[in-house]
């Protein structure tokens, strides 16, 4: 198995970086057949990193096949070429297939990437488990579409309007429109290189940020749920009733709910770090944030994952949800 994942001093993880982006373009080449995967439940990475990357493929290379596959998306249906392909499990046989921005198996939308003639992955969680025979991971970059546009400026491979417009809009959704810290200095150098294609950036933030009055009223409803643990922690826990209620009233998914209601305590005076739980079928989703603790091992003690200051978990039931945070408490104490 070929594997990087960054680390060691700067020079070191640049070149290694540099050599697998050589054998990752490798294989692009040796396979007619390119299938990209990512995970369930996509955000605008996610969709950016593949339509992107499709994008990038088809523009350096018109004759291979490439396919993009996956669960559909209702909030991210803006995003052109979106749409999944219908595609047979024999289009695997002498195929590569893609993952991106997945760190664990269970994520990836559609299993039968393991049957592919080979695999690969870019991606910019903390590493978590193997999951292709060809690994490129470094979570120092703030978004997987980050990674890619890096990619294809070392390369030398050309980007064209859909490639670049896919890949900021990733940039955007998983920096927080670079508000994050994981931005950086390469950050904006890699979003200056994708702006010099022909589209608005404007385009890209009037379609994500544009919102519907019933999601406005959802996020009012939801201001109010907050709950304040000490110590710098706030928290939200919606019983599975209460999303019964709130999925039938405002005709939105658990996933919305739990994703898209954490980021209602993001910006309270004194809150640190903060959980939204979500009692589903599937046990309590359980989105863990922080502005200045490293949080993802709290989040792998409850076998979930993702980054030092965004990750998430499943827990079985509303006791051990609740155990987190008491866990965050003593992190910030730092007990």
């Amino acid at each position: 198995m070929l594997k990087y994942k960054v680390g060691g001093k700067k020079f070191a993880a640049e070149k290694a970086r540099s050599n697998m982006f050589e054998k990752a373009l490798e294989l692009i080449k040796q396979y007619e057949t390119i299938i990209i995967h990512r995970h369930s439940n996509p955000d605008g990475d996610a969709l950016g990193s593949q339509i992107g990357l499709r994008a990038l493929i088809n523009e350096n290379f018109p004759e291979k096949k490439v396919y993009i596959v996956g669960d559909r998306t209702v909030r991210y249906a803006f995003m052109e070429g979106w749409e999944p392909d219908i595609i047979h499990d024999e289009a695997y046989r002498d195929a590569l297939a893609v993952v991106l921005d997945t760190s664990a198996k269970f994520m990836i939308s559609d299993e039968r990437y393991s049957t592919a003639a080979a695999t690969l992955r870019f991606d910019h969680h903390i590493y978590c488990e193997d999951i292709c025979d060809t690994d490129v991971i470094d979570s120092t970059f703030e978004s997987c579409c980050g990674l890619l546009t890096q990619f294809a400026l070392d390369t030398g491979l050309r980007l064209n309007r859909l490639a670049a417009k896919s890949l900021f809009t990733g940039m955007v959704t998983d920096s927080g429109r670079f508000r994050y810290d994981s931005a950086n200095s390469r950050t904006f150098r890699l979003a200056a290189a994708l702006t010099e294609q022909d589209f608005d950036p404007n385009d890209v933030y009037c379609a994500l940020y544009a919102d519907d009055y019933k999601n406005v009223k959802l996020r009012a409803e939801y201001t109010l749920k907050i709950n304040f643990a000490g110590d710098g922690v706030a928290y939200i826990y919606t019983s599975r009733q209460q999303l019964d209620d709130i999925i039938k009233e405002y005709d939105t998914d658990s996933f919305a709910i739990s994703r898209g209601m954490v980021g209602t305590m993001a910006d309270i005076r004194g809150v640190d770090s903060w959980v939204n739980f979500t009692e589903t079928d599937r046990g309590v989703l359980c989105e863990l944030r922080s502005k200045r603790y490293n949080i993802n091992p709290i989040a792998v003690k409850y076998g979930g994952g993702g980054h030092a200051k965004a990750s998430g978990a499943t827990a079985p039931d509303r006791q051990t949800a609740m155990n987190m945070i008491e866990d965050i408490k003593t992190l910030h104490r730092g007990e």
